[in-house]
């Protein structure tokens, strides 16, 4: 028999893709309606540092689609038998041999999307809307057909988590130096009236909307300086929640890694690498905020809790324990912020109302993918503050493609769920069930959220969901569970 090649195209494919993930969660985390207001970068500086334009995640994934394709073709439509070790663990399994609706649900989505966007409000939003929700797809469809595969998860989890690590560290570093700092700057600018600065900066700041002229005085913008004294972090992402949200997709898998991959390692070492994992992931959380990610983020942790080889007492007495902690230090946390009356749930509340009358008025087409704060500019209230998405993926759904979209996407994130964790809760092993934790928590954060158009949540999560949702019933068959 020859030998086998020590080159697999599927590996190499994942880590490749993994990569690019990774790249999205640094560089891709704004909305991508917000495009236009994004400034490209110019210097290498502003390359390592700033965010860059969302539509230049469409163009660099491209090459991934159109390689994931051929190796589509060439591994499941023809079913060629991929180069493969210990026994063909990596081994691709035909298309027919799945859940067909998990793959023809999406596309019927996407489809209907493009259908939406003939009669859209907004044609420029929709523009930038389309590609992102095609990435989704496409991401999907990858991790469903090609990345199906434990071994080969965990070459895509290499840039992905390699990537987050950076996106927490940034976060603390934002907590405890960079916030600090920058409100002092601001403080003694202001009390000089920028004279400590060189011109060239203050002309700059003035650019950014840091510095605001009010009654013919300069000043701090007195937005940015309550960002910076209420230190609610945000990484590499948008904006606090954002980040919330990629800590309850990733750390529930990182945590995992971290206890059950470190065991052939030094007692020391072990217990450095767990502690490292959970506190700065933990840190970073509390640092943002998030209220519904708190409120998630210790269901899941009960969830986990079960998966558990402890006796069934201690796991209800340790749950106990958890909610006690968990629910007891969110009441502590947040008490000013539902003393002043809730007022980003009040919010909400107005966003939603708003579009639901637009899912009523527009119930065939809605009014174009991404396009929710035109009718919104319409119908909030005379007090509310204007918003450019829902902070609902499901509702805006509903509202900015009508009945079918709703519920085509609503189908297929249920039913891709459901399915995933029928099989994978009983049976599946520690990886697999963590990240289905993971991704639970991450679709419960979209009724209250937008990550929908953020392509480094969106991308990141669908490629996570389509690896778990493509895994084969005999797979864990297989491999038994390790409870």
């Amino acid at each position: 028999m020859p030998a086998q090649s020590k080159f697999n195209p599927l590996a190499a494919f994942a880590l490749a893709l993994g990569l690019f993930l990774g790249l999205a969660i640094l560089k891709f985390g704004n909305p991508v309606i917000l495009d236009q207001k994004i400034i490209p970068p110019e210097t290498l500086a502003d390359y390592l540092t700033s965010f860059w334009p969302t539509h230049w995640a469409a163009w660099i994934g491209l090459p991934f689609a159109v390689v994931g394709w051929g190796l589509i073709c060439r591994y499941q439509l023809f079913r060629a038998a991929p180069p493969a070790r210990r026994g063909g663990d990596m081994e691709a399994k035909p298309l027919v041999s799945q859940t067909w609706l998990l793959w023809l649900l999406p596309l019927v989505w996407l489809g209907w999307q493009m259908i939406s966007s003939t009669t859209s409000v907004d044609h420029s939003l929709t523009a930038s809307t389309l590609p992102q929700f095609a990435g989704c797809v496409v991401v999907y469809l990858l991790g469903f057909c090609l990345m199906n595969r434990p071994p080969l998860m965990r070459w895509l989890l290499a840039g992905i988590l390699a990537a987050f690590t950076v996106c927490l560290m940034e976060a603390v570093d934002q907590r405890l130096y960079e916030f600090p700092i920058n409100h002092q700057n601001l403080e003694d600018g202001e009390k000089s009236q920028w004279t400590n600065l060189p011109p060239s900066m203050v002309l700059e700041l003035k650019k950014e909307n840091i510095i605001v002229t009010t009654n013919g005085m300069d000043i701090a913008n007195p937005a940015i300086m309550a960002k910076f004294a209420k230190g609610r972090v945000y990484g590499t992402l948008v904006y606090p929640n954002a980040l919330a949200g990629i800590i309850l997709l990733l750390l529930p898998a990182a945590i995992a890694i971290a206890f059950n991959d470190t065991k052939k390692l030094k007692p020391f070492i072990r217990g450095a690498v767990i502690a490292l994992t959970m506190g700065l992931g933990a840190v970073a959380f509390v640092f943002t905020g998030s209220k519904l990610g708190w409120l998630l983020a210790v269901a899941a942790g009960g969830l986990m809790l079960f998966r558990l080889n402890w006796p069934t007492r201690w796991k209800w007495l340790a749950l106990a324990m958890v909610l006690t902690v968990g629910l007891g230090s969110f009441a502590v946390r947040f008490h000013h912020y539902f003393a002043a009356g809730a007022t980003s749930a009040g919010a909400r509340l107005d966003y939603w109302r708003a579009a639901v009358q637009t899912a009523r008025d527009y119930p065939v087409l809605g009014t174009g993918p991404g396009t929710f704060q035109k009718p919104y500019a319409r119908l909030k209230s005379p007090e509310a503050e204007m918003a450019r998405l829902t902070h609902n993926d499901y509702l805006e759904q509903f509202c900015d493609s009508g009945l079918i979209g709703g519920l085509t996407y609503l189908a297929w994130i249920a039913l891709a769920l459901t399915t995933i964790g029928r099989r994978i809760w009983v049976r599946g092993d520690y990886l697999s069930v963590a990240l289905f934790i993971g991704l639970l928590a991450w679709f419960v954060q979209g009724l209250g959220e937008f990550s929908l158009y953020i392509p480094a949540l969106a991308w990141t999560a669908f490629t996570l969901l389509g690896c778990l949702a493509g895994l084969p019933a005999n797979e864990f068959d297989k491999n038994p569970a390790k409870r």
